[in-house]
């Protein structure tokens, strides 16, 4: 596996406009939405994106329901890390099953464009193995 870059680092937020307060309000991170409870920035230096996940919206990719499921930690942050290209994340997951990780859900192409699989690691963290197009379009 060859990870290029951390892409993406998003608290998970149970109480999203809790958390806009401080992201938004208090420190000033110009974070935008498209419509959603999801609040974003490609913009902050050092990180190609931060945001703000709803942990509904973190429940529904993961698991396909708005629930997070009651037999897993809750998840208080997610990370990303990009790999070279789309065909790349199928074998980077299937090496980190091999070491015994179970994937929350096999890789696959979201509306937008990234091709993520995803686990939990021991802390509670989501992980992501992904390849976003628009974040490497950056370099």
């Amino acid at each position: 596996m060859n990870i290029e870059f951390l892409s993406t680092v998003a608290v998970i937020a149970p109480d999203p406009p809790a958390s806009r307060k401080l992201y938004v309000d208090a420190l000033g991170l110009a974070l935008e939405s498209h419509g959603d409870d999801y609040h974003h920035s490609e913009q902050i230096a050092g990180c190609r994106s931060f945001g703000i996940w709803p942990l509904s919206q973190a429940a529904e990719a993961c698991f396909g329901t708005p629930q997070w499921p009651a037999e897993r930690p809750v998840p208080q942050v997610s990370i990303e890390f990009d790999v070279a290209d789309a065909g790349a994340v199928r074998p980077a997951a299937q090496e980190l099953e091999q070491d015994g990780y179970e994937l929350l859900h096999p890789p696959r192409k979201e509306p937008w464009g990234q091709t993520v699989a995803r686990l939990q690691s021991p802390e509670g963290a989501i992980v992501g193995i992904s390849y976003a197009p628009v974040l490497h379009d950056r370099d």
